[in-house]
């Protein structure tokens, strides 16, 4: 990497307690077995106030701890406009996040502001579903889908930032 400055990747969803701190968590954890963690920056917020600073729903948590990673130190917090300058990538799990997203943002970072699931194609799918109202299949769906997107993601940021 050209410069010292890592990069920094946010993960975005609702009320940043199921998706992006699940989503958080796994590329944090892909990014520290590869090695990169003093190259890439993670972080995760909601687009909406409903959880500030409350942990990650117990059953995100408990899916993510059934796969080995740990959620548990993460807290919600509601992204803010400041973000879009500070992060390189700021990635929304669903289309209603990326809209919220990109009314916030200034429209000349927008070419930061991208659908998760954008980094898995080959998955078939563009948003990475809500499993809050749902039982807890629908948590191991979305660790499913997020792990593969991570793959990706760090495939693309490698690449890009040649890290």
């Amino acid at each position: 990497m050209s410069n010292n400055k890592p990069v920094r990747v946010l993960f975005i969803c609702m009320g940043n307690i199921c998706r992006s701190p699940t989503a958080h968590g796994v590329f944090e954890a892909l990014v520290s077995s590869e090695g990169l963690g003093q190259h890439i920056e993670v972080d995760s917020a909601g687009t909406h106030a409903y959880h500030i600073g409350e942990q990650p729903d117990r059953r995100s948590q408990m899916a993510a701890r059934g796969r080995g990673y740990d959620l548990s130190y993460q807290t919600a917090r509601k992204v803010v406009q400041e973000d879009v300058e500070y992060y390189d990538y700021l990635l929304a799990m669903d289309e209603s996040n990326l809209s919220d997203l990109q009314v916030l943002m200034p429209s000349h970072h927008h070419e930061k502001i991208t659908l998760f699931m954008e980094f898995a194609p080959e998955y078939g799918q563009k948003e990475v579903p809500d499993p809050y109202y749902g039982g807890e299949q629908g948590f191991e769906r979305v660790l499913d889908m997020v792990e593969e997107a991570s793959r990706g993601l760090l495939q693309a940021i490698r690449e890009k930032h040649r890290i």
